[in-house]
């Protein structure tokens, strides 16, 4: 018996056909898993018919069908706009079965039609060779989860419920995915989602009890712990409970109808009577067995309602007739026959309560963003240029110009609501607190008076979890919109799992025409590692890129610009594309202004270059050694040290590349921003010593240039994993990035030198060993270093 009294009467007819629905979802999941011919068991089952291995999760499939069934009916029944986020891992045998019965499928897969022939193509395509995936992935029509990886599913159903005021975005948690600390962070996502300019998010929590080969810890709480859990977070349970399928179906109607009257109450109070009560909205825990209708025993254990149930509950049907027979008869208890026509066609009481058109959960564009997206109305980058009539001649902080820009699109998309900047805690820190100039910060708990920039309708979004800041992004930008996520360097790494996830599912869609380009997923990642000398070791990690660079390198992109202007121009670009992850990483503390916007911009177009105003090749026909710089601090550093060799060694050809744009150093066939070989051997030549001041881990550019001609001449500087509280330049010295370390390079490196420079060098070493000095008696930097400036 269900603990839920249904307060909606189903009659007859209605549960029949829900009933039916439901059966029929049931038996192309298990059908999916199981068979590779003979669909509609027009004959008796034989080994040949079902698949040599099989592949796949029964045991969370039932609840997933009861969920879209009553989906379904409420969608149609209240003309709903709505979409459902799945979060049980191995989903995939459900989803694909209920879009196959609403006829979303087929109109995306006209050669998995809706009769025997589709449905005998659906089922041999379920993780075989060459067909889908098990999860609830890409392919999926109304899908914006991958279901792989659990722990996200409510956070991107925030995402998507945001700036969607008529949307309802329904979430099934699995049991398991529910213990993982992402999802547990993300149940805090309804203090931030605005009941007057947001849709509604109603959780699913689907406790049936097992996990792998575990119990679940929030299915073993006393339900009235349960409730105080979910009480606690802010939500006003509903249970349902049960495993009679009349008694569920009923209490489950009771459910959903009861949830989204209270939602529509909650809407309409903030809406017309400008109620800023923050609601306790609803949510749902469905209990029902793990594998619930499958096999109750095999080979004389328990399955069904246990953790045996989680994947393929009959494993041997092929070589053990006990298992053939014993599927056959599960297969033929949803009475197929009463499910479907001869044509193997749904018959009309299966589809009774199915929506129409993109009321279908399949067929929802929201899931397919790309359908939705409008460009940002981005403003004239020479607006917010900062002017520089000679490199080096002044300082700006970075990200507080780009704070500025990011201002003026939060203004420009007022109205149409499509941008938002998230983040942990930092949107000041990082010196983008321009934007509330436009719009604060998203709040729906408790305001006091020395609360600043805190707003019920703000569009900038602070909690101090990068995995929820990851997951709201994710769910906005597949649902049609643009964003940005702010964040400091060192512990970008939380989300280097999900940003694994995201790009594999961008790398998936670029395959599927029928999906969309969406807006990139932007990260800009500042308080470096160069500038964390006041928080320490513990804030001091640059690796972020490399992570990114080891995946598809058709959708990753990683930017270092060196100023102001190369940063503006930079977003500029990053805020138009789509399809891609951009990884931005700029300084936020004063930093020279190197180049105009014009020169900006077509330095950044390049990618990598050389900076003829800053080398002394003197028009000869080759330099002596090229310094090659990525980074704010690296390019300050290169270019100090060019001034020491101008004065010290001026005799000395010295070029030097400054490059933006990291994947340039790969080679065309490796990744699309790749430099030929020869455009390469132009830049860096091919046979002169190339010192390459990096920001991050030096390994990464050898890696990225090892197939290069001059790789043998390719000395690189960065960080090497040595950090402390100390002082900024300290930070470079101790990882051996600083000038006078990089003069010594120059001098160990171009041939003839070390006899001749060797005075030159030796003044180098002694300036460190003067530095180490100063900064242990003065706290600061030496005066030559603190107030250096480019003498041009």
């Amino acid at each position: 018996m269900s603990s839920v009294t249904a307060t909606t009467e189903l009659g007859d007819q209605e549960l029949q056909a829900l009933d039916a629905h439901w059966r029929a979802a049931n038996y192309l999941a298990v059908g999916q898993i199981y068979l590779m011919a003979n669909p509609l068991l027009t004959e008796p089952l034989r080994p040949e018919h079902v698949k040599p291995r099989l592949l796949g999760h029964w045991g969370t499939s039932p609840g997933l069908n009861l969920v879209h069934t009553h989906l379904n009916r409420v969608v149609r029944a209240r003309g709903l706009d709505a979409i459902c986020v799945w979060g049980p891992g191995h989903g995939g045998p459900a989803v694909l079965a209920n879009s196959w019965l609403e006829g979303s499928y087929s109109e995306t897969y006209p050669d998995v039609s809706r009769d025997a022939v589709g449905m005998g193509r659906l089922f041999r395509q379920f993780s075989f060779p060459g067909g889908v995936p098990s999860h609830v992935a890409p392919e999926t029509p109304g899908s914006i989860h991958e279901g792989g990886e659990l722990g996200y599913s409510l956070s991107h159903a925030y995402g998507a419920a945001l700036d969607n005021p008529g949307l309802l975005v329904a979430c099934v948690i699995g049991d398991g995915e529910a213990e993982t600390g992402p999802l547990a962070a993300s149940w805090h996502s309804n203090k931030f989602l605005d009941p007057v300019h947001d849709g509604a998010v109603l959780p699913i929590l689907h406790l049936n009890g097992y996990k792998i080969a575990n119990p679940t810890v929030l299915s073993r709480l006393p339900q009235s712990e349960l409730d105080d859990l979910l009480r606690g977070y802010g939500h006003d349970p509903l249970h349902v409970t049960g495993d009679d399928p009349a008694q569920v179906h009923r209490a489950m109607a009771a459910a959903m109808d009861t949830a989204l009257d209270r939602i529509a109450a909650y809407q309409q109070a903030a809406r017309e009577q400008g109620s800023t009560q923050r609601p306790r909205w609803p949510v749902i825990v469905l209990r029902t067995p793990k594998g619930w209708t499958g096999p109750a025993e095999v080979d004389g254990l328990p399955v069904e309602g246990t953790w045996r149930a989680h994947q393929v509950p009959l494993s041997e049907v092929r070589d053990n007739p006990q298992h053939l027979r014993q599927l056959e008869e599960w297969l033929r208890s949803y009475r197929p026959e009463e499910l479907f026509d001869e044509d193997g066609r749904p018959r009309p009481q299966v589809l009774e309560c199915v929506p129409d058109g993109e009321r279908r959960l399949g067929a929802n564009p929201h899931t397919n963003g790309g359908l939705l997206l409008r460009d940002l109305p981005l403003p004239p980058l020479d607006r917010f240029a900062v002017p520089v009539d000679t490199p080096g001649g002044s300082l700006h902080e970075p990200t507080r110009v780009l704070g500025e820009l990011l201002e003026q699109v939060m203004a420009g998309t007022a109205d149409r609501r499509n941008f938002r900047i998230v983040g942990p805690d930092e949107t000041a820190s990082n010196r983008l607190q321009a934007v509330y100039q436009a719009t604060g910060k998203a709040w729906q708990a408790e305001f006091l008076h020395v609360d600043e920039d805190l707003d019920r309708h703000g569009r900038v979004m602070e909690i101090l979890s990068e995995h929820t800041c990851q997951g709201w992004l994710e769910g906005y930008l597949l649902t049609g919109r643009h964003g940005l996520f702010s964040c400091y360097e060192a512990f970008v790494h939380i989300v280097d799992s999900m940003v694994n996830q995201h790009i594999k599912w961008l790398r998936t869609t670029r395959t599927l025409r029928w999906r969309r380009p969406v807006a990139s997923l932007n990260y800009l990642l500042t308080s470096h590692v160069w500038r964390q000398d006041h928080n320490g070791f513990s804030h001091q990690d640059p690796g972020f890129v490399d992570h990114v660079l080891n995946k598809a390198p058709e959708v990753v992109r990683v930017y270092l610009p060196p100023d102001t202007n190369t940063l503006l121009s930079v977003a500029d670009h990053v805020l138009k594309s789509k399809d891609y992850v951009n990884v931005v990483v700029a300084g936020k503390q004063p930093c020279f202004d190197w180049l105009s916007m014009d020169a900006a911009r077509a330095h950044c177009a390049r990618g990598a270059g050389i900076w003829q105003w800053a080398g002394n090749e003197d028009g000869r026909a080759e330099p002596d050694v090229v310094l090659a710089c990525a980074g704010d601090v690296p390019t300050q550093e290169v270019l100090a040290a060019v001034q020491l060799l101008r004065r010290h060694l001026p005799q000395l050809a010295v070029r030097v590349v400054n490059v933006v744009d990291l994947a340039r150093l790969l080679p065309r066939e490796e990744h699309p921003h790749g430099m030929p070989d020869a455009e390469y051997d132009a830049l860096f030549t091919p046979d002169k010593p190339v010192i390459f001041a990096y920001h991050g881990y030096p390994w990464l550019i050898h890696r990225l240039a090892y197939r290069r001609r001059g790789h043998t001449n390719l000395h690189v500087r960065g960080y090497k994993e040595i950090g402390t509280t100390t002082t900024p330049f300290d930070m470079v010295v101790r990882n051996d990035l600083d000038r006078y370390r990089l003069v010594m390079d120059v001098i160990d490196r171009v041939p003839g030198l070390a006899v001749t420079a060797a005075p030159v060098r030796q003044l180098m070493e002694d300036t460190r060993l003067r530095h180490h000095a100063w900064i242990r008696e003065h706290g600061t930097d030496l005066p030559e270093v603190a107030d250096w400036s480019w003498e041009g």
